[in-house]
């Protein structure tokens, strides 16, 4: 198995994705933000300080999959077409997952693991005034689907 980011000399370069045909492709990421069962109840109720903390989650996860080849250095910029981002709270947790899709020639699997990213540390940044012990628990790759290599899905 070889890292497609290194080189036959062992150097880092971005992969040539030029004759790669361009096809719809969709990954899901998801991770868990967990917080105190009263941070969850203050973002129920919307009475944290800050807004709408759900809104503004969903919003930073869009932003970071349409943002993801600044954040990212080898990730090429491709065309994000869609964007989903799903949250749910349980009593001590905000789960969130994000679906995202393209038309174009390489994968959308980064861009669905930093819309999480992004929205995971959004969470923090919204209720760490009233939990500091907030946490990201995890952040991985559901599925993929499209391209040469097809369909992947998490066992």
């Amino acid at each position: 198995m070889n890292l497609t980011h290194l080189n036959r000399a062992g150097e880092v370069h971005m992969v040539d994705i030029s004759g790669k045909t361009p096809g719809e492709r969709e990954a899901r990421a998801s991770g868990v933000v967990r917080c105190a069962p009263e941070t969850i109840q203050l973002i129920e109720e919307q009475a944290a300080r800050k807004g709408d903390v759900l809104a503004v989650i969903r919003v930073a996860g869009i932003q970071g999959a349409k943002r993801t080849p600044e954040l990212i250095p080898l990730a090429h910029p491709i065309a994000v077409h869609a964007v989903t981002i799903d949250l749910e709270l349980t009593e001590n947790t905000i789960e969130i997952a994000a679906t995202v899709k393209t038309a174009d020639a390489t994968g959308i699997e980064m861009e669905a693991l930093t819309a999480v990213s992004c929205a995971a540390l959004t969470a923090i940044d919204m209720v760490k005034g009233v939990d500091r012990g907030a946490y990201i628990e995890r952040i991985w790759l559901e599925e993929k689907r499209g391209g040469r290599s097809g369909t992947w899905v998490r066992a």
